[in-house]
Formats: C-alpha cells, structure tokens, sequence
C-alpha cells in the first residue's frame, strides 16, 4: 500500500469485497468480478500501472429526505427544556389542556447537557469502613486562621481513624511542614498499637501531593487515596471533623470572651472533648474507648477560659504566701496529666495537677491587656516648636524624668524579670504588695540620699536606656525571709560598645570594708 496525497480516486478492497459473497477473478490481464449469484457485475482490463481501474457511473439521481416527527421533543422545547419527567405527570394528572397524549421517556437533548449538567450525587453513607485501627486514616488542613496564634500558627491538620474515629491535631506555620508532622504522627501511632498504617485519604492539595510525601507513602507500602478535582465531598469525614472542630472553637472562646490568639489551645482542647463525645458510627461507645479499649473518664472536665489557681509548691514559696496563684484554664496536657493554665500577667503558660476551676468568672481582658501591652519603659516625645523634617523626627529623643515619677507611673512602666536568682514577679504584682512597695521605696530613698543619678537634658542624637525593678528574697539559713529586697537597674545591655560608650569603669564600695589605719 502507498500514500498517494493527490489521490482524487476510490480504492476498493479486495478483501472487503470477499467478504461480502462476491468473488474475483483475476486471467490474461483481465478482472472479473461477480456477485453471489456468479452474474457479471464487471470486467475491468489492468492498465499499465498494473492497477485495475473501475468507472462507475450514476444512472439516475435521487434526493431523498428523512422527516421524522419526534412530537414528545418538540413539547420539550416548547416547555423550555422541561425535564421529561414533569412532562409525564403533566400528562398522567391531567394538570394542563392542549397536551397530547405522548409517551414521554428520557432522552439526550444537548442543549440541556450543555446548559444543565448536573455534578453525580455523592452517596451518603460511606461505602467502605475500615475493621481495624490505622487501615485508613482521613486528613485535611484547616487555615490560614487569623489571627496567628502565640506561637505564630496559622494552620491545623487533623489525623482520623476511620475505626475509631479517634482525632489527632498538629499545628503549623506553612503547609510545607506537612511531610515532617505526617511522618511523626506515623511513628506515634504504629508504635501505640504494634500496627501499620494502611491506607490514606487526603484531597489534591499541594502539601499532600508532594514529591517528598508521594515518595514516602510509596516506600512504606501506604496506599493513598485522593479526591477528584474540586470534589471536597469525597473527604467528607475530615472535612465534616474540621467544621465541628471550628464550630466549637468559635463557641468556646465566645462563652468566656477569651482572644481569639487563644484559638490553637481552644481547638486542642475541643479534640481533647471530641474524643470522649459519642459518634453515631461508634455503636454507643465514644472514640476513646474503641481506640484504647478503656471507657474514659470525664469527671476531671473543666470549663475552657474559666479563672483558674493553680497551687505554688513548697519549693517556691515561703510560708507564710498565697499558696496558690491566679490563672485561665486553657486546657488538657495529655503527655503529664495535668491542665494547662495561662498567665495573662507574665504571658507564661503552666502545667499543673493541683488546680481549682471557678466555671461562672472570666479574666478582664481588656484590663490585662492595657496593664501589660508593654515591657520597657515609655516615656513622651519631645515637643518642639518649630516644624522639623522626617529625618529629623527620627532623633527626636524622649525627656529623662526622675525615679519617683517612673515609679509612680503604674500605667507606662511594666517590666517582669527574667533573672535566674530573682524572684518570678512583675511590677504590677509587685506594686499591689506593701511588703514590695516598701522595698522599692527603700531604693528609691537610698538613690536619692546617695545621688546615684543626676538628672539633665538628654543630647541630641543620643539614645535613653531603659530601667527596670529586680526582686529578691534574702533568707537566713533555716530558709525564712529576712528581708524584701527591690533594685532598680539599668538595662545596660541595650548599650554598644564603641557606639554608647568605650570604657567600663563602676567604682564600689561599702563603708563596713573600710578600716581604720596609721600612716606611717
């Protein structure tokens, strides 16, 4: 056979003819062919091509038409593209006069798949459940969440058992940390219960879909099952789990007026909850206990966001002090048993055993907020009179004041100390205590009588360094407190060398070092 492009002739096959009953036969130069019936139908001499050429020609012309009245599509389109199912009962029920009686039946009109293509329904129930635990596991990533939460969060994954129905939640900054916490929860759950992880349901985002991951899953012999595009319902169990997790999130924080920064503690704490709740596919048990085996109990359960007091031990404190502190109740630490309390003063977050829950108050927010919304020492700018340029603005120093006034000024000096050998308090703590106040008084007076400081006005171009107050408890050695020590210091580590200043020289003494002598 050759490619011929300008061939403006028919090729008839012999196969095709025999194929058919008729039959060839080839003598002298000569074909014959003949139908079934072995009568002539041609006789074609082979010309020099050695190919055989047939003239047919047309011995009379017709024009034929095929009209075919299809009346139950004509009612159709004259219905708007009407389903056929509505023209039926109009039709059965007699609703309407004019219509014939016509057999309407489904049928392909392409103006209404063009127009009006539904997307396949998704079945309701699930058809496979799994029969043990880690065979399958649903996950999916909820976020960006704003605000970021303390730790700089913005999204959550959850891991679902499908057996249990048990959850598990990993917070992240990027998506790209993915892989990293899919890997660790692999680890903690195959060594909980001495089996492999089997089979995976995610959707096609990026994150789990990745090289990397896709790799992994593959070495570890991890079936992955992913939706079809913009077909979400198909991970309908992670994506049902995400929006009860929300959902109760948004409740949690709003019955206590709680920040919404708190938003990853309260999400950890609603999976904590979700775990001992009852699930419809659970047969009256609560995922807990089909995943350990072991009916949980709740009788621990606190209300989220309520005022907490968390008790101080031994080892921190003397005597005669609060044997417990105040804090908010953030939540459950699986890892020590014990329940999470935050600290809106010191910004610190705690593990403790020993806690009491008043469920009916709530912190101040707004109070603490205003009380700590600063660490250094704030002071106003300086006013001028004469109008200055934007470089200018940025020397423009603030005016030094005197002790007393920093002192005085509750609402501009919130400093907390952080030294390993002083006391864990704030200056908002510590302005409440008499014992405190005297002690800061105290400095106060000696810098005064000693004039430790001169005041004068600050150089131009020159930078102001901030203060703060350290606390200390002087024991003697039975371990009672002697005395209340307060100091008030200089952030000197703000300084650069060679920029603030270039010696260090700091001269002390005390007169009880000082003896008396001859000259000789």
């Amino acid at each position: 056979m050759y490619y011929v492009l300008d061939l403006k002739s028919n090729i008839l096959s012999m196969g095709q003819l025999m194929e058919k009953g008729y039959s060839v036969l080839m003598k002298d130069r000569v074909l014959y062919l003949k139908d079934k019936s072995d009568r002539l139908i041609a006789r074609v001499e082979m010309k020099k091509n050695r190919m055989h050429k047939l003239d047919l020609k047309i011995v009379q012309e017709r024009c034929l038409k095929l009209d075919v009245k299809d009346e139950a599509m004509m009612w159709h389109f004259r219905f708007g593209h009407l389903h056929f199912g509505g023209l039926a009962e109009l039709v059965k029920k007699e609703m309407v006069r004019g219509l014939p009686t016509v057999e309407f039946e489904e049928k392909l009109c392409e103006e209404c798949e063009l127009g009006k293509h539904p997307r396949t329904s998704f079945p309701r129930t699930a058809e496979y459940r799994a029969k043990e635990q880690l065979r399958l596991i649903h996950t999916d990533i909820c976020g960006p969440i704003t605000p970021e939460s303390f730790n700089g969060k913005r999204y959550f994954i959850s891991f679902i058992d499908d057996f249990s129905r048990k959850t598990w939640v990993y917070f992240l900054k990027e998506k790209s940390e993915v892989f990293q916490v899919f890997k660790s929860f692999k680890a903690m759950v195959e060594k909980e219960t001495d089996m492999p992880i089997k089979y995976v349901r995610s959707d096609r985002g990026g994150e789990f879909i990745s090289s990397e991951l896709m790799k992994y899953c593959e070495e570890q012999g991890i079936r992955r099952f992913l939706t079809a595009p913009y077909s979400p319902q198909q991970n309908g169990v992670a994506e049902r789990k995400n929006r009860t997790i929300l959902d109760m999130v948004c409740t949690m924080l709003k019955s206590k007026n709680v920040p919404k920064e708190f938003w990853a503690e309260a999400v950890q704490c609603a999976i904590y909850v979700q775990n001992r709740c009852p699930h419809a596919k659970l047969n009256e048990k609560t995922p807990q206990e089909v995943w350990s085996g072991r009916k949980p109990s709740v009788s621990h359960l606190k209300v989220f966001g309520s005022i907490a007091y968390g008790h101080v031990p031994a080892q921190q404190r003397t005597k005669l002090e609060d044997r417990n502190k105040k804090y908010v109740f953030i939540g459950y630490d699986e890892k020590t048993k014990a329940y999470r309390l935050f600290n809106p003063i010191t910004k610190k977050v705690i593990m403790s055993r020993d806690v009491q829950v008043d469920k009916e108050s709530e912190w101040k927010w707004n109070n603490s907020e205003k009380e700590s919304r600063s660490l250094e020492v704030d002071t106003p700018p300086v006013v001028r009179d004469h109008e200055t340029s934007d470089e200018e603005d940025e020397l423009l120093q603030p005016r030094v004041r005197s002790l007393q006034d920093i002192y005085n000024s509750t609402d501009e000096v919130h400093v907390v100390c952080f030294l390993a050998d002083s006391e864990d308090l704030s200056f908002e703590e510590a302005v409440r205590e008499e014992k405190w106040q005297m002690a800061m008084n105290e400095e106060i007076g000696a810098i005064e009588r000693n004039n430790t400081w001169e005041l004068t006005d600050l150089p131009k171009g020159a930078r102001p360094i901030g203060v703060k107050w350290v606390y200390k408890k002087k024991t003697n050695v039975e371990g009672e407190v002697e005395r209340y020590k307060a100091r008030l210091v200089v952030k000197g580590y703000k300084q650069k060398e060679g920029v603030d200043y270039d010696e260090v020289f700091a001269p002390v003494t005390r007169m009880e070092t000082v003896r008396p002598g001859k000259i000789k």
